[in-house]
């Protein structure tokens, strides 16, 4: 690392490095081009487009430490200890490169090879987006001494940069305060959100220290709300933090850190006692959740090494089929990280990396660091072997379970689910299906829906926790077959079986419609952890809602109004005054077929929530924590999160 250090000292990180490619005049017109979308997650965005700039530093060699600031009016500051973006006069534009990396699009040094080898984010698009879509934006300058600031509003600058005094600090300092105008569905930040993918940088930046401080709330000491993220093993740390709640087949994580033809890969990986594979993926610190060259490079640097190893170990004699991919990941947990300078983005969401070189050094480090680590660990390899044995049994058991729903979705009509009852609609762009929990809700649904385009499928119970189940269980499983079937989809090869084939799906919109009770949300778990598992593609392509009925119906006289939430109620009772009558919904069974029309039905006054994963490792982890076999950290989670918590051990 000291002579990739040496490489970007001081001297060569001038205002000549910063190129600027393109105006900005179009990123208020079309925000969401450039950061997403203007709703919570492009919000969140934000703050990752500006806390990259502070990574790149970090990954050059010169930063050590990022802060991260909610404050009280919800602006954000951030701070690090980097080299401070350069302010001398930048010869192409003839104003200050602060100015030229804050107002033009693409303008950073990120684009200068002698500046940076590789950055995050969305390569120079960044803090200039942020600058464009903030209804104010300040940065702060300590560099060579000296402290130098320019305000902007909206993108445009309100003076020029100005030296306001001297220091003995280094770094830059930036304070925006997203525009109301631009993002008017929220403007509240959610400590969490950034709290999750703060701790994903310090793992995938190992040395580096990022602290996260909420200054919209106190501790009982007084002191802000914050955390601290900072890790000295990176993936190996990542592994056992997310695998936290699962049994390890393993002593210890497997994993491997070097450079394989001039591309940076980091591997860690641990087999557990699960039946889930949990596989995650990054470039640059973006999470490739569609993907790409490094994740097929790694699957078959596993499958090779390990299935050399089996064939040599004599194990696999007796058995009367082949292996498959599939076999060598299940119980698997792993996490591929590569540096790349110029990568190249595919898929629907840019997010599947398309180098082909990629591929060959991630596969090549995988065999090595396998190869070693199964000589070295013989009693840990022979329990790979074998958790891959049962896992090759299993799937063969699960092609005949799978085959049976494979022959059922593909009928016609007259093969879909007797529970289910259809809607007319033939377009499933317009269709809906409501899963309801009960007959007898079922039933209400099925009285109060519009038959012309929204379907019902009842489940019985709580459907099969798809989390502890071996996967021949998951198809075997009634409810989940009904699943399958009335939602047309296919359910993919032997080699890829979470692939969905998304074209013959039925319903674009499927909302899962629960009692607004503790068991409700606990049968809406299990229904989300089953599509989280086996439909994935479901959430990704915004498929999956949850329907959100009203707790409260207030009645006074003539008057009525629905609430839904504690505060809402005491709020209608007090405008209705007293003799207010309030009646409690325990359950979808108590409104009748009109009430559930008017106020859960009925797109033109319904609340739904649509699923979306906001970073997946960290689904992936509480799903395991909720749905898995460890009780202590379900029991904390629930008692940190809850509101109102019974807990059954």
């Amino acid at each position: 690392m000291s002579e990739e250090k040496e490489a970007f000292n001081e001297h060569n990180y001038s205002a000549d490095s910063i190129q600027a490619l393109e105006g900005m005049e179009h990123v208020r017109m079309r925000p969401s081009m450039y950061i997403g979308d203007v709703g919570v997650r492009g919000l969140h965005h934000l703050v990752y487009e500006v806390v990259d700039n502070s990574i790149d530093e970090a990954l050059a060699g010169h930063c050590n430490n990022i802060t991260v600031i909610i404050n009280e009016d919800n602006s954000i500051t951030t701070e690090d200890d980097g080299r401070g973006i350069p302010v001398d006069l930048h010869k192409k534009e003839g104003v200050s490169a602060l100015e030229v990396v804050m107002t033009k699009i693409g303008a950073g040094g990120k684009f200068d090879k002698d500046s940076y080898k590789v950055s995050g984010g969305l390569h120079g698009v960044g803090v200039s987006c942020v600058n464009a879509l903030s209804v104010s934006l300040k940065a702060t300058v300590y560099r060579k001494g000296e402290i130098w600031e320019q305000e902007y509003e909206r993108g445009k600058a309100l003076y020029p940069v100005k030296q306001i005094g001297e220091t003995e600090k280094r770094g830059t300092t930036v304070t925006f305060k997203p525009d109301p105008t631009i993002f008017t569905q929220t403007l509240e930040y959610s400590y969490d959100t950034l709290a999750s993918r703060l701790r994903e940088l310090a793992f995938l930046n190992k040395g580096i220290t990022v602290h996260l401080i909420d200054r919209r709330s106190k501790k009982e000491d007084g002191e802000f709300e914050g955390e601290t993220f900072h890790s000295d093993e990176g993936l190996k740390e990542f592994i056992k933090y997310l695998d936290a709640t699962r049994e390890p087949l393993m002593k210890d994580v497997i994993a491997f850190e070097g450079e394989k033809n001039g591309v940076p890969v980091e591997v860690a990986m641990i087999y557990n006692t699960s039946y889930a594979e949990n596989l995650h993926s990054y470039v640059n610190n973006i999470n490739t959740h569609e993907g790409g060259t490094h994740l097929s490079g790694f699957r078959r640097g596993l499958t090779h090494t390990l299935k050399k190893y089996a064939d040599e170990s004599g194990m696999l004699d007796k058995l009367k089929f082949d292996i498959a991919g599939d076999d060598f990941r299940e119980g698997l947990t792993a996490i591929v990280s590569v540096k790349v300078q110029e990568p190249q983005f595919e898929g629907q969401t840019k997010t599947k990396l398309g180098n082909r070189e990629v591929s060959a050094s991630v596969s090549q480090a995988v065999s090595e660091m396998l190869t070693d680590y199964l000589e070295e660990n013989p009693d840990d390899a022979k329990t790979i072997v074998q958790k891959v044995i049962l896992a090759a049994q299993a799937r063969h058991a699960a092609q005949k379970a799978r085959d049976m729903v494979q022959r059922k979705t593909v009928m016609s009509i007259g093969g879909l689910p007797g529970k289910l009852s259809d809607c007319s609609e033939q377009d499933p762009e317009k269709c809906e299906v409501f899963l309801v929990e009960g007959d007898s809700a079922g039933g209400t649904a099925k009285q109060g829906r519009d038959r012309a385009f929204q379907a019902i499928l009842p489940l019985r119970g709580k459907i099969l926790n798809v989390e502890k189940a071996m996967t021949h269980k998951v198809f075997e499983n009634e409810e989940i077959k009904n699943i399958f079937t009335a939602l047309g989809v296919t359910i993919g090869t032997e080699e890829d079986s979470k692939a969905l084939n998304l074209s013959k799906l039925r319903y674009h919109k499927v909302v899962i419609m629960c009692d607004a009770d503790i068991d409700g949300s606990h049968i809406a778990t299990l229904i989300l952890t089953f599509f989280f598992r086996y439909m994935k593609e479901l959430i990704e392509n915004g498929h999956i809602y949850i329907a959100t009925p009203p707790l409260y119906l207030v009645k006074r006289g003539a008057k009525k109004q629905y609430a839904w939430s504690d505060a809402e109620r005491d709020e209608i009772v007090s405008e209705f005054g007293d003799g207010s009558k309030i009646q409690r919904y325990k359950g979808l069974g108590e409104m009748n077929a009109e009430q559930l029309w008017d106020t859960t039905m009925n797109p033109e006054f319904r609340t739904m929530r649509l699923v979306q994963i906001d970073n997946g490792t960290e689904a992936d982890r509480i799903f395991s924590m909720l749905m898995g076999d460890e009780v202590p950290p379900r029991r904390d989670f629930i008692e940190k999160n809850a509101i109102y918590a019974n807990i059954d051990a």
